[in-house]
């Protein structure tokens, strides 16, 4: 018998540990992605086994949507039912995402251009930098700066579930308004114009609006949450089977998208369409479902190490995403001193998986356990957290909830 989240007393939130394994496969699954294009880029153009990684490369897509989908659940458990002061959460919110953003931006930058990687140049660096901040297009940091724009809409999110009664239709709406969205980027933008927009319009990535039914639904699933957890224990097996079903009709849509749409192949693996939709919402409730069981299951394990890594993941698996791109340079480096044959490269993905998964969650935690390093993470320590320091630090997260960690 499952349980839904007991509103949460003043100081104390309830925690999800189904989110923690949910944080777990989805960070796996972002840093999947982006090593199996730092295979293919070493790869033949026209080897087979780089077709393979391309075909399949939307297979492992789902993964941004399911963060944003978190984040509007963690966000609606942690603030919803409290009276909220709102300069004190935007202080709080945007402090834990906008100085790793900056500090990212800034290491990154420097650090590529002085090392020649890339096309970074100290003559461009005032105005690439600055282009970075702005827009949030270089390492992979777009997701923070859709984060910042989520928590300058959230009140007007809070107060539309709060003013209406029919939650159902909002989702629907959403939905719906999704499916139009993505149509429109896929089979309208490219054929407008768009020299004379508004970056923020054009720039659809990094637009908070292109990811409003994930940020919706999660808070639907916070404010509804037993008929969700009922809904999907009742219908698992139809919803993880259309989830594998569609997971392999992404290698049909690639095809689609390349040999009859005739786009190319940054534009075939886009998110951003209507097939992804779809697919993204079961493979979200199937993950969801996992994490379900996952919660259930540490009650009464044995396996507490396990339990401790996935814990241990979750914590600072924003980090690990902030950290990833060290690691992925670093590995494309390698693979471009190897001089391997295509299948060799293939052979060795797992292998080069490992090494960006490990050297991302060492680093993520090296941020999370050794003050001031912290601040990288959106997990700044106190000075003095010794051991007894770091207890109270982590006791104190523990019972809040943020879109950045739980």
């Amino acid at each position: 018998m499952t349980e839904t989240p007991a509103p949460a007393k003043k100081g104390h939130r309830p925690y999800l540990h189904e989110v923690d394994l949910m944080r777990v496969i989805f960070i796996g699954g972002v840093l999947l992605n982006h090593t199996t294009t730092a295979f293919q880029t070493n790869m033949s153009s026209t080897s087979g086994q780089r077709l393979g990684l391309l075909a399949t490369h939307l297979m492992i897509h789902f993964t941004r949507m399911g963060f944003m989908f978190m984040t509007g659940l963690v966000l609606a458990l942690a603030y919803f039912s409290k009276d909220i002061h709102w300069p004190v959460f935007y202080l709080k919110r945007f402090k834990t995402v906008t100085v790793p953003y900056v500090l990212w931006n800034t290491i990154l930058l420097v650090g590529a251009t002085a090392l020649g990687v890339g096309a970074f140049t100290w003559a461009a660096f005032g105005s690439t930098y600055l282009s970075a901040l702005l827009h949030g297009d270089q390492f992979y940091l777009y997701y923070l700066m859709v984060t910042m724009q989520l928590y300058l809409a959230f009140p007007l999110l809070r107060l539309l579930f709060k003013k209406t009664a029919h939650h159902g239709r909002i989702l629907l709406i959403s939905f719906v308004a999704q499916l139009a969205i993505v149509s429109f980027i896929k089979y309208g933008l490219p054929t407008i114009n768009t020299s004379n927009w508004l970056w923020w319009f054009k720039a659809y990535g990094v637009n908070v609006v292109t990811y409003q039914f994930y940020f919706i639904a999660g808070t639907y699933t916070m404010l509804h949450y037993q008929q969700i957890v009922d809904f999907i224990d009742q219908h698992i097996r139809v919803i993880a089977s259309l989830t594998a079903a569609l997971s392999i009709g992404t290698i049909g849509l690639y095809a689609f998208n390349r040999l009859v749409l005739g786009l190319n192949h940054t534009a075939a693996v886009s998110p951003h369409q209507p097939y992804m939709v779809v697919y993204d919402g079961l493979m979200i409730m199937t993950v969801f479902w996992l994490g379900r069981r996952y919660a259930q299951w540490r009650q009464t394990t044995q396996h507490r190490g396990l339990d401790q890594l996935i814990q241990n993941g979750a914590k600072v698996s924003f980090g690990i995403y902030l950290c990833q791109t060290i690691a992925v340079s670093l590995l494309s480096g390698i693979l471009g001193q190897l001089h391997l044959s295509d299948t060799a490269l293939l052979l060795l993905l797992p292998l080069g998986y490992a090494f960006v998964l490990g050297l991302s969650f060492l680093i993520a935690w090296f941020c999370y356990r050794v003050p001031p390093f912290g601040w990288l993470i959106g997990r700044p320590q106190p000075w003095h957290a010794g051991k007894k320091g770091v207890l109270h630090y982590e006791h104190t997260h523990r019972s809040s909830v943020s879109a950045t960690d739980q």
